[in-house]
């Protein structure tokens, strides 16, 4: 059992099965939600396609929505926090503090 795209069921019976499955809860959808982008960010490490990306990315963009943060909200509050620590660009690892 997992949470797949929304046109999947349709796609299989259209293929000649038989899709079993149901709609999950709120609760069940964050939760799968959460397990989806583990596994959709395993794919992108093994395989740091496009198309994988554009998986992950897709799967990142619903967990903000269940969670009711929206993609124009979530850059602003990026853009705060750069202006305030900066960004990953640089690659800086921190060792230690002294």
């Amino acid at each position: 059992m997992k949470l797949v795209r929304d046109r999947i069921p349709e796609i299989i019976f259209e293929d000649g099965r038989t899709p079993i499955y149901h709609i999950a809860d709120k609760e069940e959808y964050r939760r799968e939600l959460f397990r989806k982008v583990e596994e959709e960010l395993a794919e992108f490490r093994k395989d740091p396609c496009v198309e994988e990306a554009a998986d992950l990315v897709e799967v990142v963009y619903a967990l903000l929505e269940a969670h009711k943060h929206y993609l124009f909200d979530v850059a602003e509050a990026g853009m705060r926090k750069n202006a305030i620590v900066g960004s990953f660009a640089r690659g800086v690892i921190l060792e230690r503090v002294e």
